[in-house]
């Protein structure tokens, strides 16, 4: 089979800027909320900014293009700052994933908008807006579903960390060194996307129809 290279630049053109603003608004939500609750070393990081720059994390965007599932840099957080740092941790967890659910939610209304202006504008002036806020769709949804999974480091581990007894916690948190390690096994076994690929077909397609 030939290589189609402007196929793939097409692709690259309608899916990596959405990419990058989801990856960009996840990390500020961390750190946003973080702030907001008492932990200033995200602001003093200068990571509470939309500059996708400062929170790119290459080999994850390169993880998306080959493998539909990608990450940013995460935001550091340091719960010694927090009055209940357990609560506060789940809360600042949370707001990724949140954010993520938003913009989805954001981009599948003004996809239908754009949709419904076609018989006011060309539509071949409105498809890339469409074709692209679709990406985006899908995208923000495997951002906040990919993360809600309960393995370190992703947030929904810190989720179910603030959720349990303060010694099981500390038990579950031991498993962050080998979490990567974890991912990968589950990844190419089939496992992750057997248990995500149904919920993000499930919700996008309730999203745009």
């Amino acid at each position: 089979m030939d290589f189609d290279f402007n196929a793939l630049m097409r692709q690259l053109i309608i899916q990596v800027p959405p990419l990058l603003f989801a990856l960009t608004v996840h990390e500020l939500a961390h750190g946003y909320v973080a702030w907001r609750l008492g932990d200033p070393t995200a602001k003093n990081l200068g990571r509470l900014t939309l500059n996708p720059l400062k929170h790119l994390d290459p080999l994850g965007v390169l993880a998306f293009i080959i493998m539909k599932i990608g990450w940013a840099k995460p935001v550091p957080v340091n719960p010694r700052y927090f009055r209940q740092p357990q609560r506060d941790m789940l809360l600042v967890a949370l707001a990724g994933p949140a954010a993520n659910v938003v913009l989805a939610v954001a981009s599948a209304a003004l996809a239908h908008l754009f949709v419904a202006l076609r018989f006011v504008v060309p539509f071949f002036i409105l498809q890339p807006l469409v074709a692209m806020l679709a990406a985006s769709v899908w995208i923000n949804i495997m951002l906040a579903v990919f993360n809600c999974i309960p393995i370190p480091p992703l947030d929904g581990s810190k989720v179910l960390m603030g959720l349990l007894p303060p010694d099981a916690a500390r038990g579950y948190a031991k498993l962050e060194p080998f979490g990567f390690i974890i991912l990968l096994v589950l990844f190419y076994t089939g496992a992750i996307g057997w248990v995500i690929m149904p919920i993000i077909r499930f919700s996008n397609t309730l999203l745009l129809g």
